[in-house]
């Protein structure tokens, strides 16, 4: 019996309770413990502090004998409270003799006790003993002292119970029990195996604010299990893979961690294994790739063949899941090598720095093509009760990772499943469309695969999907929230739409959907020209509007309608902006420079840009009342101002070129432009700039 037992026991011994009635079990199959309920009467004709302090203590100590059912668990509540584990946590006053650990032992048996409620385990009075519960965990003293074990286990007991409630891990997290139980993890003393499972909890549960919060003591774990994972010879290297994922940051990586992470796995996938062994390692290394791309993987002939191996394991195991039809996938796997996949792929179109050699490029490349032919396969038998399944938008987007890069081989197979009746459509998850877009690009500029695609319904497939995504950003939705993969894929799709345009004229001047897309392009544009940090989307627009409009010139939509004044206005304003003169220091002269908007992204937009100014050229005149509307601009008199203010020397051919199509043939077209031209210097300037054309053009009445 202990001083604290000897203590109580004086206190109650003329009530004749005595501490030998603790032991019995109190969860008897029917009725009440007797010897409970008298530690519970006592607490009620407890005549001082002293008295009620005694029967508190042997209450506690009944808690502890054994199992505690919820019936008799509320009723000890109801008569206990959090006043009496309040004090026993925080005492000075121990009796003579007794540790103080042993009454902080005592109360936090009592909350343990109340926490497998789960209601008072959410309660403000068990929350704000987060701070000192942590503190227990690290504090140090004898490894072999039963009291304060069982209050370690205590301890465990009631943060793994606040844990489970909905609110509980965002107040353990601002308590400071993440730091806790990692220095209680490092330090391996009692209970650190449960200082790591409550870890790998709190992280699934709120990765972000645990990072956020203990990212120091996290990265001390990370490295600790790093350095186990590289040194580990038995059944526990598997483990780990299992559980290092979870500690991997949301940032950087240390790179000492990641050497001894690619050690550990060298050494695991370069042995014959079975596949609940692989597994585990290939998550570990998709997580990995995720996290740093090839980063990770040391340079030379050892990462060369480390990653060859990875991309061959991983395309193994793809084609065994997928070629076989009615086989269970095991989702979380697959998934995983379509990660190690898009890692070979990225690394194979890589021209420098690529840790692969040409040999090892060419045989992946063919190991690839076999699995993404399993890949396709599978998307051919996916019904549409599968279609909002995370894995088959997995399959697509590793599918759409490949046509990026590589859209020689399985054409036919490519382009027909693209618009299979499986297509993504509203249903799929997480916009799966979008992903297939630049294989798309590529096929639409091949001939077999364009007819395919054009034969089975793309085009209006895609705008549909065109103008179903530009209602994400017209007025009423906030453009700010919008992740940027919105405007690459409707600048993808511009680019789709752009090869049809050259490659497939006839089809824009046949199929409706072409007129819904004009339409949406010349009401957009006017508005889209002026947001700032959208040039390059109102670039596509305005060159793919110009083009269209060039085929559709005939349609009543084009015939001097608001919208297409509005539109040509906004593609003037976009056409103009691009140079500026530019003064020079120590010339009289200035030089034709680039706009600080269009600057920074000219080697992405030029193309496009000129593309535009032949387009417009081109439509000056199939629309009589365009030149008119251009003059009102003033764009041709500001046009040659500006070229009059500059050094002809500093105007590139191709820029000369670009700017005499557009004047000669707004020239040719309006008696009114050329008067204007000529007042504004046209024929000098022409004279300057060896613009033959519009020198001849301007001479004539």
């Amino acid at each position: 019996m202990s001083c604290c037992d000897l203590a109580a026991a004086g206190q109650l011994g003329k009530a004749g309770i005595m501490a030998s009635d603790c032991e019995p079990a109190l969860n008897q199959a029917e009725g009440r413990n007797p010897t409970l309920e008298r530690y519970l009467g006592a607490l009620r004709e407890a005549k001082n502090d002293s008295e009620q302090f005694a029967a508190l203590l042997l209450v506690t100590k009944a808690v502890k004998a054994g199992d505690i059912d919820a019936k008799t668990r509320r009723r000890i509540f109801d008569a206990v409270g959090f006043t009496f584990p309040n004090r026993l946590l925080t005492t000075k006053e121990a009796p003579d003799g007794c540790p103080d650990h042993v009454l902080r032992a005592l109360g936090v048996a009592l909350l343990a006790c109340f926490c497998s409620d789960p209601e008072l385990a959410a309660h403000p009075q068990v929350l704000n003993k987060i701070p000192i519960l942590s503190t227990f965990l690290t504090t140090r003293g004898d490894p072999d002292d039963a009291a304060r074990r069982s209050m370690i286990d205590d301890t465990y007991q009631c943060l793994t119970a606040v844990a489970g409630t909905p609110r509980g891990p965002r107040h353990l997290i601002a308590g400071g029990t993440v730091s806790a139980l990692c220095q209680a993890y490092l330090g391996h003393g009692y209970g650190f195996d449960q200082a790591l499972a409550l870890l790998v909890g709190l992280l699934a549960a709120a990765e972000t604010q645990c990072w956020k919060e203990a990212e120091p003591d996290l990265l001390a774990v990370l490295r600790g299990l790093s350095e186990d994972f590289q040194k580990a010879e038995d059944a526990s290297k598997f483990e780990l893979c299992q559980l290092l994922p979870i500690f991997l940051p949301p940032t950087t990586v240390p790179s000492e961690c990641l050497r001894d992470l690619q050690a550990g796995l060298a050494r695991i996938l370069g042995s014959k294994l079975s596949s609940w062994q692989r597994n585990p390692a290939l998550k570990l290394a998709a997580r990995l790739a995720h996290a740093c791309g090839s980063d990770w993987i040391p340079a030379g002939s050892s990462g060369s063949k480390f990653l060859a191996l990875l991309v061959n394991l991983a395309c193994v195991e793809v084609r065994l899941a997928l070629e076989e039809t009615g086989t269970e996938v095991k989702e979380d796997v697959v998934t995983a090598c379509y990660a190690l996949m898009e890692l070979g792929i990225q690394e194979c179109t890589r021209c420098e720095q690529s840790l692969l050699k040409e040999p090892q490029k060419v045989q992946l490349v063919s190991i690839m093509k076999e699995a993404i032919g399993a890949v396709i396969h599978y998307l051919q038998q996916v019904g549409p009760e599968k279609q909002k399944e995370p894995f088959v938008f997995a399959s697509v987007r590793i599918l759409g990772a490949w046509l990026a890069e590589e859209t020689s081989s399985l054409r036919k197979e490519v382009a027909t499943l693209a618009i299979s009746p499986t297509t993504p459509g509203p249903t799929w998850p997480g916009d799966a469309l979008r992903l297939l877009l630049p294989g798309w690009c590529h096929l639409t500029v091949e001939d077999g695969p364009r007819e395919i695609l054009i034969k089975e319904g793309a085009p209006s497939l895609l705008c549909k999907y065109f103008l179903q995504q530009w209602e994400l950003t017209s007025p009423g939705h906030d453009t700010s929230v919008l992740p940027d993969s919105v405007e690459i894929g409707l600048q993808t799709c511009c680019h789709i739409f752009l090869n049809l345009v050259v490659t497939a004229p006839g089809l824009i001047k046949r199929d409706a959907c072409f007129t819904s897309l004009m339409n949406t392009l010349m009401t957009s544009l006017p508005a889209l020209v002026q947001q700032q940090g959208r040039l390059l989307l109102a670039a596509n627009v305005a060159t793919l509007g110009l083009l269209m409009a060039r085929l559709l010139s005939t349609s009543p939509a084009l015939q001097g309608t608001p919208a297409s004044r509005g539109f040509f206005a906004a593609a003037i304003l976009f056409l103009s902006q691009s140079h500026v003169a530019r003064a020079t220091p120590g010339s009289d002269q200035a030089v034709l420079a680039l706009s600080p908007d269009y600057e920074g992204i000219w080697a992405d937009l030029q193309e496009l840009w000129f593309l535009g100014m032949q387009a417009f050229t081109g439509c000056v005149p199939l629309l009589p009342w365009l030149a008119p509307a251009a003059l009102r601009s003033r764009w041709p008199q500001e046009l040659l101002q500006l070229l009059g203010s500059v050094s002809p020397n500093s105007v590139k051919p191709e820029m000369v070129a670009a700017y005499q199509g557009v004047l000669v043939e707004l020239a040719r077209a309006n008696r009114l432009c050329r008067e204007a031209m000529r007042l504004q210097a046209g024929e000098e300037t022409a004279s300057h700039y060896r613009m033959a054309a519009l020198e001849q053009c301007l001479s004539e009445p």
